[in-house]
């Protein structure tokens, strides 16, 4: 049985699947953060969607609608950016994970994208009241996608709107994706918050890249991305 979407369905379908033992899926991704001047706002929420429904492809899971406010603090110095103080966030998604595991819910699988977002999920889980029966899965740790990165990636240095995630939107949307407006920014390490105006601070990145995203291809997107989805399998399993 193939899973569905929690938004898509009238609740009497979502206790049957509840009932039948089904798996809830939180997906998190932002939907308006800075990822340069080539990737949309909202790449990281688009990364958790495309993974939320693969993953309900493949496993009778329960896909509950995308969290796309969360604390990304390190982008607000770009126009439509926006974040959430770390206690809003974290508060946040513990109600929805309360919400769920009152409805009779008895695992939950959250799907992050971020990485400012994993310390403040880290902390929803261990409040919400699971006791083990949430599993946070954060996708760019997941071990077979950070083996595979190692292997496949080219630049130099990198970690936003970079070759790899590049790679991974002209997979998941090429239409979206402005490869002529992709610049390559991976000549030093970029370190805590980025600026787009102050070449003096270490985050200095003028379009809010950290990395060499003219590297990038579809075809590398699509491994990465199954790289991903094996890792997030491997966590449903054993949750």
């Amino acid at each position: 049985m193939r899973g569905i979407r929690v938004a898509e369905v009238a609740w009497p379908e979502v206790l049957a699947r509840i009932e039948a033992g089904a798996t809830a899926v939180l997906p998190v991704g932002a939907a308006c953060k800075a990822h340069g001047r080539h990737l949309p706002m909202g790449t990281d929420q688009l990364q958790a969607e495309w993974l939320g429904a693969a993953l309900a492809e493949r496993a009778p899971v329960l896909v509950w609608p995308t969290v796309s406010y969360g604390h990304y603090p390190a982008f607000v110095d770009y126009p439509g950016s926006c974040s959430l103080e770390l206690d809003t966030f974290r508060a946040l998604v513990e109600q929805i994970l309360r919400d769920i595991l009152r409805a009779g819910v008895q695992r939950v699988l959250i799907i992050n994208t971020g990485i400012s977002t994993v310390a403040p999920l880290q902390q929803a889980k261990a409040h919400a009241g699971g006791a083990g029966r949430i599993v946070l899965c954060n996708v760019y740790e997941g071990a077979r996608y950070r083996a595979l990165a190692a292997r496949t990636e080219q630049q130099v240095r990198g970690g936003h709107a970079d070759e790899l995630e590049t790679s991974i939107m002209l997979n998941i949307a090429p239409k979206r994706v402005d490869m002529a407006n992709a610049n390559r920014w991976d000549t030093h390490e970029i370190s805590g918050v980025f600026s787009r105006t102050d070449p003096s601070a270490p985050g200095y990145s003028p379009d809010g890249v950290y990395g060499d995203p003219t590297l990038a291809d579809a075809d590398k997107g699509w491994k990465l991305l199954h790289a991903m989805l094996q890792d997030i399998l491997e966590a449903l399993n054993q949750s």
